[in-house]
């Protein structure tokens, strides 16, 4: 007999195991991207944009589509991280949109949810690239509107659905030369099926993993009062324990009658043997009923008695205290002069961190190649930031998405996405700020200058590929530019320098060097100096980055 419909509590499964399915490969999808960086990229932004959504989820006790719905597109929308992630948000976003109206999800539901979900993701994504993760989406969501017709099987309808999926993955090689090149599929797509295939496992009544950590709260979002510090209600106020040193004749029967008479006097009762001696733990409204019991046994040592109410009430008087000092500064921050403008820059490392805070940045979020930020990260830093307008600088194509999914969050102030994709864009596009002019005319001035640096990011391959016809080794030195790759070898010095010949042209002016923090401060000097003899026509000029992953970023104006 085949599944004509999946209620809420299924559905919180499915979900729950799909997002299970792509957390346990998620080093397999790593491994598929394209450029062989210690990033750590799709795989991990993706699952940890999946799994903010689980928590949420998770901490259902008695679901319904509309708390699902909320649950996945909250979660999911303010967890993600990257690109990859981003687009996932978005899927989720579109599909939760139709199930929340629903009763029950039948065929004809979920081919409409998967629908909308690719449009959602579409609409998202400026400039959308067929054989990616999109291209997979609208595959199954197209198959899933053709079999609608057909089956009002879940079961079989998903089926088809993934095996359908999976073809679509297998053409994106054919699709961006890149990935044919590389031999592998869209790690974006392949992360959509994981996803997919965890689901359908639950619902085909697999034994799956569902566990999710969930974070506890004092309160649920609507503002519901949850058990707070001031709610609970001691009922026996002392806490007491000791060690009895037996004496006299103490078996397991004698261990039961005293457990419970402990029970019958209190509770939080924990007592443990261990051979000629008996750790007693119990929360009592009288110590000495305890004691006087335990002494039957043999004498006592290490006796504490606490009283719980008192470090109750003392524990509130210091959260009172707390809360009053929060309140008043929230008030003196309301009060402080709004600026007119602020700048947001993720940033990686002390010696960037300098600079940016140098040249103006109110905030610095830490990320980067190692560690995009969330949507979330986004917005905490947006909230801190006492500004009317507030420009964003990502400083890598893989933030960009989830710095504008931020920006369309926010109501009460301006925020500008300047689309840095480097370090060195971000502070060449803080450089040309101008304060006396409008925030529109800033944002085309600020994207035009960092559009005329050119970038390059220098570190090591983690696994064999071929890209531009190159082959790349693991453990070789890449650079990276603007448009791909600009030298591989063995060695950092000269692969960086090789790299430098490929970014310098006659009207270069000025090439500025970061080194990272795995670099050593003489032989990044040595690496100046041999440069200012290559380019005598450039000034050369280098700080210490201290940025994790890339050896040198480089600059060139």
């Amino acid at each position: 007999m085949g599944m004509k419909y999946i209620d809420a509590k299924m559905l919180q499964k499915a979900f729950l195991a799909g997002a299970k399915g792509l957390e346990a490969k998620k080093e397999w999808i790593n491994e598929l991207n394209v450029f062989p960086v210690p990033d750590g990229d799709t795989g991990t932004n993706m699952t940890m944009t999946i799994m903010a959504a689980a928590k949420e989820v998770a901490a259902i006790e008695n679901p319904t589509m509309e708390s699902l719905a909320k649950a996945i597109s909250s979660g999911s929308l303010r967890g993600a991280r990257g690109n990859s992630g981003v687009i996932l948000s978005q899927l989720f976003r579109g599909f939760t949109k139709e199930i929340a109206a629903a009763n029950q999800v039948t065929a004809t539901v979920l081919a409409n949810s998967f629908v909308r979900a690719t449009e959602t993701a579409y609409k998202a994504v400026m400039k959308p690239k067929e054989g990616t993760i999109l291209t997979v989406a609208r595959g199954m969501a197209e198959k899933a509107a053709e079999l609608v017709t057909e089956t009002e099987d879940i079961l079989e309808f998903c089926q088809k659905v993934i095996e359908h999926g999976d073809y679509v993955l297998s053409q994106t090689p054919e699709m961006l030369p890149v990935l044919k090149q590389a031999g592998v599929v869209d790690s974006g797509g392949q992360g959509l099926m994981q996803v997919m295939k965890g689901a359908f496992d639950c619902l085909s009544g697999k034994e799956v993993d569902l566990s999710v950590e969930v974070e506890k709260r004092t309160a649920d979002p609507d503002g519901a009062s949850g058990a707070t510090t001031a709610d609970i209600d001691i009922r026996f106020g002392y806490c007491t324990e000791f060690i009895i040193n037996l004496e006299n004749h103490y078996d397991d029967k004698k261990e039961r009658d005293f457990k419970g008479y402990l029970e019958s006097i209190g509770d939080s009762i924990v007592v443990v043997s261990d051979d000629d001696v008996v750790k007693v733990h119990v929360h009592t409204n009288d110590p000495g009923l305890a004691i006087q019991k335990a002494l039957t046994y043999g004498s006592l040592s290490r006796m504490k008695i606490d009283n719980m109410r008192e470090e109750h009430q003392e524990k509130l008087i210091k959260e009172s205290e707390k809360l009053a000092a929060q309140q008043k500064a929230e008030v003196k921050k309301k009060a402080e002069q709004k600026k007119p403008y602020g700048f947001i820059s993720v940033s990686a490392g002390e010696g960037l961190d300098e600079i940016f805070r140098g040249i103006g940045a109110d905030y610095l979020i830490q990320g980067g190649q190692t560690m995009n930020p969330s949507t979330e990260d986004m917005l905490n830093a947006i909230e801190k930031v006492n500004a009317d307008t507030i420009y964003i600088l990502p400083n890598n194509k893989n933030i960009i998405l989830a710095a504008e999914q931020a920006k369309s969050l926010v109501e009460d102030k301006k925020v500008i996405v300047i689309p840095s994709k480097t370090i060195p864009q971000g502070i060449t596009a803080i450089i040309n700020f101008a304060p006396d002019l409008s925030p529109e005319d800033n944002e085309k001035i600020m994207t035009e200058e960092m559009s005329r640096v050119k970038t390059g990011q220098v570190t090591y391959a983690v696994r064999n590929t071929m890209i531009d016809d190159t082959t790349i080794r693991e453990g070789d030195i890449m650079a990276l530019g603007d448009s791909g790759i600009l030298a591989v070898g063995k060695e950092i010095e000269p692969t960086v320098l090789e790299a430098m010949e490929a970014m310098v042209e006659e009207e270069s002016e000025l090439v500025t060097v970061y080194y990272g923090k795995d670099v050593k401060e003489e032989d990044a000097k040595e690496l100046k100096e041999k440069a200012e003899e290559l380019f005598s026509h450039c000034e050369v000029e280098l700080h210490a980055g201290g940025q994790p992953i890339y050896y040198y970023l480089i600059s060139v104006e």
